[in-house]
């Protein structure tokens, strides 16, 4: 898929992810929709760095809990745009247990109201608008905590709603993937610990001690945390390279669900 002069529309953009996701499609000469919530101060350095950008860029503050508010974001896209190629559905809450302890009614509906909902009305509007454009792709970002949850070293950082937000999110993507066929490709990529998302750079991560992060580390076979950029080209690769890829969620993780087992020799054995 060529990325010029196409429309891809990327949430939670105002840093982290979605920021450097949305940056790398507009500097590849897409006009990039970003959208955001929360941290005005960071929303208002994006729209100032997006602004310096060459195409047709617009920055949209939405509270994507809200269907209503969906509905008018793709109402805008369309009069705006006409069109839309790319959807990067980059949408959570991912509350830590470190940080809020345990759960109360209000976490919950939070939780999948962001997580899980936001992600399907999001879908609900764009997939056809996708289509009617004459095809593209989708990447639905979620997590490792849909498959190891509130287990092990990562039971201080995924807590049970958000395990079970992320593993319906792969049931959709499958949905989808079959209701934006031929012409709509829709992937998943399932990430693990990464700076500014489950790790270095949020408040979780600087709550943990230092051998809480070590055992982290340690259960990750590469050894270390994830870097934005490792993101944004495996976001990259599913967009322009995966041609014949749909409905597949790829892990992204350095191989955390892998570790924490180590590999014994092979007995002598008898013969």
């Amino acid at each position: 898929m060529e990325l010029r002069n196409t429309t891809a529309l990327v949430l939670g953009g105002a840093k982290g992810i979605g920021k450097a996701i949305g940056f790398a499609l507009a500097r590849a000469g897409a006009n990039v929709i970003l959208t955001w919530h929360d941290w005005p101060e960071a929303a208002a350095a994006m729209q100032e760095e997006l602004a310096q950008l060459p195409g047709n860029h617009l920055a949209v503050r939405i509270d994507l809990r809200e269907p209503e508010e969906i509905a008018r974001l793709f109402a805008t896209i369309r009069s705006r745009y006409g069109n839309l190629h790319i959807l990067i559905n980059n949408i959570e809450r991912g509350g830590m247990p470190v940080v809020h302890g345990h759960y109360t009614p209000d976490q919950w509906e939070l939780e999948m109201a962001t997580t899980l909902k936001a992600k399907w009305w999001v879908m609900r509007h764009g997939l056809p608008l996708i289509k009617e454009s004459g095809g593209g792709a989708v990447v639905v970002l979620s997590s490792i905590a849909g498959l190891v949850g509130r287990s092990g070293p990562a039971g201080l950082v995924f807590n049970d709603g958000y395990s079970a937000a992320n593993r319906a999110v792969s049931s959709f993507t499958e949905t989808w993937a079959r209701e934006g066929a031929p012409t709509v490709r829709v992937n998943e990529l399932m990430l693990g610990f990464f700076e500014s998302r489950h790790a270095e750079g949020t408040r979780g991560w600087s709550l943990l001690s230092e051998e809480q992060q070590a055992a982290l580390r340690r259960h990750i076979l590469l050894g270390r945390t994830g870097s934005v950029e490792e993101i944004v080209k495996g976001v990259c690769f599913l967009l322009t390279d995966a041609t014949y890829m749909t409905g597949s969620v790829i892990r992204l993780d350095g191989g955390y669900v892998l570790g924490g087992e180590p590999v014994p020799p092979m007995p002598e054995g008898v013969e």
